[in-house]
């Protein structure tokens, strides 16, 4: 009797451990006493805040919320409530609904809520659009040597908090082809023997050896279902080139055409030699700016017509024709408001180049362009997918700071952007540097930028911005497969909103209130069941709902 008593004693200390283990570690909380910052998450060799997703029971739901004032996937937990007065079952048109049938219907008694301060969502679940691929990061050159000098459990904090199960569930990576301006120095492959067409000296670069692929190949280890890679080509050889220049105007010259294609294929090659497999490849990153020669960096110039010519003689046939043809071809890859300029330029020129190409690739900078304009795209081309590939804060010339530590503002431009795009039938979203350093680089031409994480190696630790967390509020509750669903506007008032349907049958929506004031919700599942919830001043909330 005594040994079975300390057995069940042992199995109960047991299953209290577990579940201790399982518990969120909250935000190590650095406040930096800066007027109109918010707090960052410091991690190290010893801690790092995580965050696991709780699987809602029938008939309940569990709100995450990070905010400017402090919160960090902060959990509750809510049960899904039924209407009681039949006439609150109606699917009223809040356009023509007078204001004191609004105030009176709306929400509970002692909310204290006026048409002014809230919104009405009815989800459909059989109104469904595009189905989500996923969300991630880059590695880059200066992400492999930022993530480098830190110590190896650190180094493993950085991979997990990114990829692990219990971090953000990142599911794709971007990789440049060679060098970016995220680098040391600019570089490419096959740099000589000079014009050889036939890429007789290609092979991978130290910067792949000992900085991308280790970082791709932790990433992979951590990750508990696929992660997908995408890569860009930023320059090729300079010999390949028609300016003879790593930036500035230049093209690639007519009769390296095949050659360049040739030199993405062999990029497959040996990343396959690694075992790393690439899911997409895009058709050379911001070709604007080998045309518009502003920027200071690895750069090739398409026009339109000239990329169709490519795609159709030769990067398509040979991609199409190679051991990798299930390789994704992704146009483009520049700014929303440059889309239909080359869609359309590449249809007049030859058409048979959307019989290659698999979808459109999109940046982040420069997004005064409608994001309708995806939608059109989308219309024009229904059967190729849209996905934004990079974004980055602190980019612009405007921008006063390259990086703002702590910045909220930063964070609110990310959560609107990916909204924006998903609502425009974007499949995913991609951020750019998976970590920098302080100062935004290393960068060789001084083209500093912010990062989502900063690393700060003298004390082996790193500091996660208030990006980290929007990010996560899509790609740790909104799984590869996920549907897109209608959330549509039943109030006067409306915020920033997305809802999906997942693949285990769970309603995710998220809301984000730019607004000064909170802001009270109320969320229609059918006409017979609702949740309501407040929305906190400047502040993101994911909700994910068992209907069942």
């Amino acid at each position: 009797m005594a040994v079975r008593m300390v057995s069940l004693i042992g199995i109960a200390l047991l299953t209290l451990s577990l579940t201790i283990a399982e518990e969120d570690l909250p935000c190590r909380t650095r406040d930096l006493e800066i007027e109109g910052r918010s707090i960052v998450c410091v991690c190290d060799a010893n801690y790092c805040d995580t965050i696991t997703r709780e699987e809602p029971s029938s008939g309940n739901y569990v709100v995450y919320t990070s905010s400017d004032s402090g919160k960090r996937f902060e959990k509750s937990f809510g049960e899904i409530q039924n209407v009681v007065n039949y006439a609150e079952s109606l699917d009223i048109d809040r356009e023509q609904t007078p204001k004191e049938m609004l105030e009176e219907s709306d929400f509970d008694e002692g909310t204290n809520s006026t048409i002014w301060n809230s919104v009405r969502l009815r989800l459909f679940t059989n109104t469904r659009y595009q189905t989500i691929e996923g969300f991630g990061g880059s590695v880059t050159d200066a992400a492999g040597i930022n993530w480098r000098k830190l110590s190896d459990a650190t180094q493993t904090q950085l991979i997990n908090t990114y990829f692990g199960p219990k971090g953000l569930e990142y599911n794709f990576i971007r990789v440049p082809i060679a060098g970016a301006d995220f680098s040391t120095h600019p570089y490419t492959y096959n740099e000589m023997p000079w014009n050889d067409g036939a890429l007789s000296n290609f092979s991978l670069s130290e910067e792949d050896l000992f900085l991308k692929l280790p970082m791709i190949k932790r990433s992979l280890h951590a990750a508990k279902h696929e992660v997908k890679i995408i890569a860009s080509t930023w320059s090729p050889p300079i010999w390949m080139k028609t300016n003879e220049r790593i930036t500035g105007f230049g093209q690639v010259k007519r009769e390296f055409y095949q050659a360049y294609a040739d030199y993405h294929l062999r990029f497959l090659e040996e990343y396959a030699k690694v075992n790393v497999k690439i899911w997409a490849i895009t058709t050379t990153n911001e070709p604007i700016n080998g045309i518009v020669p502003i920027a200071p960096f690895n750069s090739l110039g398409w026009m339109p017509s000239q990329l169709a010519r490519w795609i159709v003689d030769n990067l398509g046939p040979t991609i199409r024709n190679s051991p990798f043809n299930d390789t994704l071809i992704l146009a483009v890859d520049d700014q929303r408001y440059l889309l239909h300029f080359y869609v359309i330029g590449m249809e007049r020129e030859d058409p048979k180049a959307f019989d290659y190409i698999d979808g459109i690739a999109i940046h982040y900078y420069g997004n005064f362009a409608p994001a309708q304009l995806l939608t059109d795209i989308q219309n024009r081309h229904p059967k190729k997918i849209l996905l934004s590939t990079e974004a980055c804060e602190g980019a612009m010339p405007w921008d006063a700071m390259r990086v703002e530590i702590g910045a909220w503002r930063r964070a609110r431009n990310y959560i609107t952007s990916i909204l924006q795009d998903l609502n425009n039938f974007v499949v995913g979203w991609i951020d750019w540097n998976l970590c920098l350093s302080e100062t935004g680089g290393p960068n060789w031409a001084n083209n500093f930028v912010d990062a989502p994480i900063l690393v700060f190696p003298e004390k082996d630790e790193f500091i996660k911005n208030p990006m980290f967390y929007a990010m996560g509020h899509f790609s740790k509750f909104v799984p590869r497969g996920s549907i897109r669903i209608l959330a549509s506007r039943r109030s006067i008032m409306t915020i920033e909103n997305i809802a999906f349907l997942t693949p285990a049958g769970n309603i995710v929506v998220i809301l984000h209130n730019r607004n000064n004031r909170d802001m009270n919700i109320r969320l229609d599942i059918g006409t017979t069941r609702f949740i309501q919830l407040v929305l906190e001043a400047h502040s993101i909330k994911t909700i994910e709902i068992n209907q069942n």
